[in-house]
């Protein structure tokens, strides 16, 4: 469903049956629940028939009630308070086996994203990242993680790496004002998407680097300002945003320049272990046990 989806229920108002009418009046005055109900449940919610959910999508204009929820997801995420996101994920779970819900829908996000991510777009990006003078990675609040896994990979391979994890808008531009052209910005963001690093990558293309964005939709607010966009299907656990996709996306993007920079790896890690073993850096393994 599309960000005017209240509109358009609104407009078809007065040509719904008495059943449509229920759906629409309890999708529009609880979207954040109605998004992530089955039409079977949501039938049952509002007191019609799940055939009946699946022919309001279809006259909606959608191919068949999945593709109307997951438009209707995409459209509410950004708008959740951290309440609104317990109370859907209390009522999603409830009396259900958390473990297996979670790591289905996880494994769910991980075949969506194979199946939206861009190869041109993965390709284009590793071969920007190759070419960068330096390389900066925008990840704030609770995709700073992703950032700073893959600087910390990013780190072996390239001299100039920085990581920005400032939330605050003022300090990302500290951390980017001297970006150019010559530069590459690698930017995370998912919702709640954060204005601290749109507005920084808006600012990185303004000046000609290269922006490559890892987020979950084109309807993002940091799609607009990339080059190269990858898509990293992302879902809503209660306080937690999965980033199980994301992350192996990113896994993704290590091997592809390791392979790139093969000769270059083996000899920064060849000089590695050797420090490494000189001062104890990993705990030894007994061979023998």
């Amino acid at each position: 469903m599309n960000s005017d989806i209240l509109l358009l229920l609104q407009t078809k108002a007065p040509t719904f049956s008495k059943g449509q009418r229920a759906i629409a009046k309890y999708i529009t005055e609880a979207y954040d629940k109605a998004a992530f109900m089955t039409a079977s449940r949501l039938g049952k919610t509002v007191g019609v028939s799940e055939s009946t959910v699946v022919r309001f999508a279809v006259e909606l204009g959608y191919d068949g009630y999945p593709t109307m929820q997951k438009a209707m997801q995409e459209m509410v995420l950004n708008r959740l308070t951290s309440v609104q996101r317990i109370e859907v994920a209390n009522d999603r779970f409830a009396d259900q086996d958390v473990v297996s819900m979670v790591l289905h829908s996880d494994m769910e996000k991980l075949r969506q994203t194979g199946d939206v991510l861009d190869r041109m777009a993965f390709r284009d990006a590793v071969n920007a990242i190759l070419k960068a003078k330096r390389i900066f990675l925008l990840g704030v609040r609770s995709v700073a993680p992703l950032a700073s896994f893959l600087g910390h990979y990013l780190g072996y391979m390239f001299y100039d790496v920085n990581i920005v994890t400032a939330s605050g808008t003022s300090e990302m531009f500290e951390k980017l004002v001297n970006i150019t052209s010559d530069d590459v910005v690698i930017a995370f963001s998912f919702p709640r998407y954060s204005t601290a690093t749109v507005k920084g990558a808006e600012y990185c293309r303004s000046v000609g680097a290269t922006v490559i964005g890892l987020t979950d939709t084109r309807l993002s607010p940091l799609a607009r300002n990339c080059d190269c966009l990858l898509l990293c299907k992302s879902d809503m656990v209660s306080l937690v945003d999965s980033l199980v996709a994301p992350m192996s996306v990113v896994n993704a993007l290590i091997v592809a320049l390791a392979s790139k920079r093969e000769r270059e790896l083996s000899k920064t890690f060849n000089a590695l272990e050797k420090v490494w073993g000189e001062y104890n850096v990993y705990e030894k393994q007994d061979d023998s046990v």
